[in-house]
């Protein structure tokens, strides 16, 4: 599938770049801390395998997702069944979030033990072909295995924080009263491992959310392909990204497996909404829809946006309806075929 190689690619590169910094991390602290080698890679392979493990009752814990009984729900039933065949893909298990917002996301260790959930905010406020758009894009993500690959990668950022705080915490009281040389000695080693975690835990973190946006782009593309339909997901992520900036709700932990993402959705909006009087173009005090867009093409833009995203989940809004509109334009100009899934991107 034409560039498909590059995610897979992009997500090789990412865990060789993350495993190496992270290996000389534990390096230079076992170094730092005195400690045998060897027991840091033990300890972060268990970490890393816990996290794969039960990742998954975390998610399903965090969302109180609540599974569909077979013929709870023939339309999304169905709906998903097609779409899965047609992807190539065992059917996923179905599940409902209790939540006004709207969004979806799915979870799980491997394709064939995945879950996909949706908010009943997303069945309410979205009508059956941006839903289907959705689930499109949520079965790229299973078709591509990111979902799995993010799971394993966000534990070293994780593992690196842990360290950071933890070795802060004990240089903050370890000699904190004591003249001697040797505590003293022990409490500078226990401020430099923290430091270097810090540092480690960023620049992980970084790399992560490099992939987990890349990795957006391509469940877009895949679902533009799937359903025929990029402009049913144009619309369903504007619809998104207005509905979860109405949430009053704190993001979930989970954020970075939605369609969407609440924090980032919110900001989006407010930003626009600040310069509501430089975007209304026809100063009627509403911002109409190609105001709107205007207004997000030109905040997406800036410099300030383009840093801003390096430690989001997911690109900005409109980059994502930039994408698919190019793909449309090629779908209405015949051009498009399978092996041209992924060129856009």
């Amino acid at each position: 599938m034409g560039r498909l190689a590059e995610l897979k690619l992009a997500m090789g590169t990412s865990i060789f770049l993350v495993a190496l910094i992270f290996a000389m991390f534990l390096s230079a602290i076992m170094l730092i801390l005195n400690f045998p080698l060897i027991y840091a890679v033990i300890g972060t392979v268990l970490f890393i395998l816990f996290e794969y493990l039960i990742g998954p009752a975390i998610v399903a814990s965090s969302t109180r997702l609540r599974y569909l009984k077979e013929g709870e729900n023939p339309w999304l039933e169905s709906t998903v069944k097609e779409l899965a065949d047609k992807s190539g893909i065992p059917m996923p298990k179905l599940a409902v979030v209790p939540e006004n917002t709207p969004n979806a996301f799915v979870f799980g260790r491997t394709a064939k033990g995945a879950t996909l959930a949706v908010h009943e905010g997303l069945l309410t406020k979205l009508n059956q072909e941006e839903i289907k758009g959705v689930i499109g894009h949520e079965l790229g993500h299973i078709k591509h295995k990111d979902y799995i690959v993010m799971t394993v990668l966000s534990a070293i950022p994780l593992l690196a924080y842990l360290i950071a705080r933890g070795t802060w915490e004990v240089a903050r009281f370890s000699g904190s009263s004591s003249k001697k040389k040797e505590e003293g000695s022990i409490k500078a080693a226990f401020i430099a491992a923290a430091i270097v975690s810090y540092i480690v835990y960023i620049v992980s973190l970084l790399c992560v959310m490099r992939l987990s946006r890349l990795r957006e782009h391509y469940a877009d593309a895949y679902s533009a392909y799937l359903t025929g339909s990029p402009r049913s997901l144009q619309s369903a992520l504007a619809k998104i990204t207005y509905g979860l900036s109405l949430s009053s709700k704190p993001p979930s932990g989970a954020r970075a497996f939605y369609i969407g993402d609440p924090a980032m959705a919110k900001e989006e909006i407010q930003i626009v909404m600040e310069k509501k009087e430089d975007y209304d173009l026809d100063k009627d005090g509403v911002l109409d829809e190609r105001e709107l867009e205007l207004a997000m093409e030109k905040e997406a833009k800036s410099a300030w946006a383009r840093i801003n995203t390096w430690f989001a989940t997911h690109p900005p809004t409109f980059r994502r309806i930039l994408l698919l509109r190019e793909i449309e334009g090629e779908m209405q100009s015949g051009r498009f075929t399978s092996d041209r899934i992924y060129t856009k991107i």
